[in-house]
């Protein structure tokens, strides 16, 4: 068996038509949308409406951590559009949505990222993709589990919930072959990212789920150019699979 894992793919509809090639099913851990590029600031729905240089300056004010600053200035831009911003950013998600879901290899097996809108998903569904959160399927002959979504932070991404929400998805899991997160477990080194210099959140629970269970596997994403990519607790392997949208090529799981 063999299975191809795909995580953070921000608009790389290309690639992502490719990452099915060769395997039994895909598994995507999330994060669709890009909605800012921090290596390429002209890319991205913010840049799509207001530009690379504004963007640019966007990303100045989040990387040095001056959130007040940077909501302030996001506001002042989306007053200059006509109607409600909610409306041009629904526009732009679901143009990418479409054509991103049309890319999707099937059949594929997913979960949401923090940066996605869950309620958007149905309307671009192929009869291949099944989409799972909090819950598990058999593949292969393993069980593989999935939670998808971030925890709470300043960024108040979409998809953000509460620790206690994102425990529950956990607990009802249960035990499986292959834990699937978007967001790793709380371990530090898997949580800093070295250009961003900062850490992202990661979740207590599914590192508790992993030391009570001892899946095979840890799969995840989320941190983008993470200090270590793998490690071990216990039998689990614990695997970073992103960033797919600079990768561009899938981590590839046998059996």
């Amino acid at each position: 068996m063999r299975v191809h894992v795909i995580s953070d793919v921000h608009g790389r509809a290309d690639a992502l038509a490719r990452a099915g090639a060769g395997a039994d099913a895909l598994i995507c851990l999330g994060d669709l949308i890009l909605f800012i590029d921090y290596d390429d600031h002209a890319q991205g729905i913010f840049p799509d409406l207001f530009g690379a240089e504004r963007a640019a300056e966007f990303i100045r004010l989040r990387t040095a951590k001056r959130f007040d600053e940077a909501r302030a200035m996001s506001a002042r831009l989306w007053s200059t559009l006509d109607g409600d911003p909610r409306e041009h950013i629904e526009r732009n998600v679901r143009a990418q949505y479409e054509q991103l879901f049309a890319a999707m290899p099937e059949p594929a097996y997913l979960t949401y990222g923090n940066v996605d809108i869950p309620r958007l998903w149905p309307d671009y569904l192929q009869d291949g993709h099944q989409v799972l959160d909090g819950q598990s399927v058999e593949i292969g002959g393993w069980r593989f589990g999935f939670v998808g979504g971030g925890l709470k932070t300043t960024y108040r991404t979409p998809y953000e919930i509460s620790d206690e929400e994102f425990a529950a998805k956990v607990e009802a899991v249960g035990e499986v072959d292959v834990l699937c997160c978007h967001i790793p477990p709380a371990v530090p080194e898997l949580l800093y990212d070295v250009v961003a210099r900062r850490f992202e959140r990661g979740s207590e629970a599914t590192l508790a789920a992993i030391k009570r269970t001892q899946p095979r596997y840890a799969l995840f994403g989320h941190v983008h150019q993470p200090l270590h990519r793998r490690t071990r607790i216990g039998r689990t392997e614990c695997v970073n699979v992103g960033h797919f949208r600079g990768k561009g090529v899938p981590f590839i799981l046998e059996w």
